[in-house]
This record gives structure tokens, sequence and C-alpha cells, in this order.
């Protein structure tokens, strides 16, 4: 085939020749300028200023899930299509693709006439989590001890570092953020198919309720973390020795570590009361 496109070659005016290389040229330079990378703008948050990729759908997906997790979006707060779109440099329909993946994710909720809205953490959905989280977790890591790839330990250690970096400068939002890819990737070793959507759907409650976690009020919540951390070693020492018995011992250790703080999220505090009657403060002095 090669022969005969080069007996063409040679039989073909040079003119004719020169026009088909320069029309060669020009479609080449349409397909490979779809690669170029795109400019940088840049946006206002409620937070500040980020930069982002222009027209970028994925950038704007992940970015979502950030402001999901870290609650910087609230749940069930609604989601403004048009000042997305602004705030993103996308149009309508790639953001729509955005919002259709983000509910088959569980971050966001598609109402019919009412648009998009975050996920809300109301206490039928708090209930389920607390019954179910140990369960799920605790099978998570039973199956990732058991069928973890040796290429995977390395990534988990590395993100374990990030998260203790964040936990070590105070940041909040970093140590959830890095303990919720830390579990997803303890799920990722586990190849269960069934049992990974779960977990995903599981862990965006969890990180969310993880903010309350990640900011100690006392010393004693302050070294709650940092034994969550220690936690985090033993848990990938266990995987990497493939002891899945002692990979569920220590992952329930670490589910009651930071229940009680998590459910502080759903059950704060009091605020305080006036004991003190109407008719007794009429007559105090």
């Amino acid at each position: 085939m090669l022969r005969n496109y080069s007996a063409a070659w040679g039989i073909l005016p040079w003119p004719i020749c020169a026009l088909l290389l320069s029309l060669s040229a020009v479609s080449m330079g349409r397909v490979f300028g779809s690669c170029k990378i795109s400019n940088i703008v840049y946006k206002k948050y409620t937070n500040g200023e980020r930069p982002l990729p222009k027209d970028n759908k994925l950038n704007c997906l992940t970015d979502l899930r950030t402001r999901i997790l870290t609650l910087d979006i609230a749940p069930g707060e609604d989601l403004d299509e048009a000042n997305l779109c602004e705030t993103y440099g996308i149009s309508r329909t790639p953001l729509r693709e955005v919002l259709q993946r983000l509910n088959g994710e569980g971050y966001v909720r598609l109402e019919q006439n009412r648009g998009a809205k975050v996920a809300s953490m109301d206490l039928a959905v708090m209930r389920s989590f607390f019954q179910t989280a140990p369960l799920i977790y605790a099978t998570v890591s039973r199956q990732a001890a058991e069928n973890r790839q040796a290429r995977q330990i390395g990534p988990l250690k590395d993100t374990q570092s990030q998260f203790l970096k964040a936990i070590s400068s105070g940041d909040a939002g970093g140590a959830a953020i890095h303990n919720h890819r830390f579990h997803e990737q303890i799920g990722e070793m586990a190849q269960n198919p069934y049992l990974l959507p779960s977990l995903n759907r599981m862990l965006i409650d969890h990180t969310r309720l993880g903010q309350t976690f990640y900011r100690p009020a006392s010393p004693a919540e302050t070294m709650l973390i940092i034994k969550a951390g220690q936690h985090h070693d033993l848990m990938i020492d266990a995987i990497e020795a493939q002891d899945p018995d002692l990979a569920v011992d220590l992952t329930l250790e670490h589910w009651d570590l930071s229940r009680d703080r998590l459910e502080r999220f759903v059950r704060p505090d009091p605020l305080p009361l006036d004991m003190i009657s109407s008719k007794d403060k009429k007559h105090a002095v």
C-alpha cells in the first residue's frame, strides 16, 4: 500500500503535491490543536479566588465534589445552574451532565421541575449511616487484605502521608479529604464491584461528618486525631501483610474512635438554659 502511495506521489505534478501536503497539515492542525492545554481563568467563589481551566467539565465535577465534601456547599442546598455555569465557564448541557453524574454518585439529588440539590443529611440518612458504616468498613477491610495487589500499597502510603501532613498543620478540610481518599483506596483494593458503590456513597456523608472530628475543641480531642493517624498506619501494615482478621479489628477500633465525635454533628451539645423562672427573676435583687 505504501509503495502505491509513493508511486502516486512520483507521477503527480509538484504544485498538486504541495497543495495536498498543505491540506494535510491543516487537517493535522485541527486534530492535534484540540489537545492543546486550555488557558487559565479565575472565577470567584464564596471562599475566595481559585484558578480554573476554562471550559473544563472535569474540573467542574472535581471541584463540586470537593466543595460538597468540605461543606463549602451545605447539605440540602439548592444548586443554581446559571451561577454554576458562570463560575465554571461551561454551558448548560455539560453542567447538566456533571449534575447527572453527581446524582448517580450520591452527591446531589435531581428533582423534577426543581433542579439539583446537595444530598441532605437528615435523621433517616444519619440513622442508616451509623447502622451500616461498621459493617461496610469491616467487610471492605477484610477483602482488601485478601485481594490487595502489591502495586496498590505505595499509593495508599502516599495518601496517608498527605493525611498526616494535614492533621499536623490543622487543616481540617484537607484531613477529611485525604481520609476520604484513604478509605476509597482500601475499597478499590477489595476488588468488589458490589461493595464499592456502597462504600463510596457512605464516604460522602462520613467525610462531611468528619469536618467536626478534625476540628478539635480540647487536647483530648486532638489526641483522638493523632490516634486516628496511627490506626491508618497499622491498617496499612495489616493489609500489606494480608492479615484480614487484624485488618477488621483495627478498622472497627478506628470506627469506634471517631463515632462519638461524628455523632456530635447530629447531636450537638444543648444551648445553655436559664433555669430561673420568670417569677423568681421578678423578685431577684
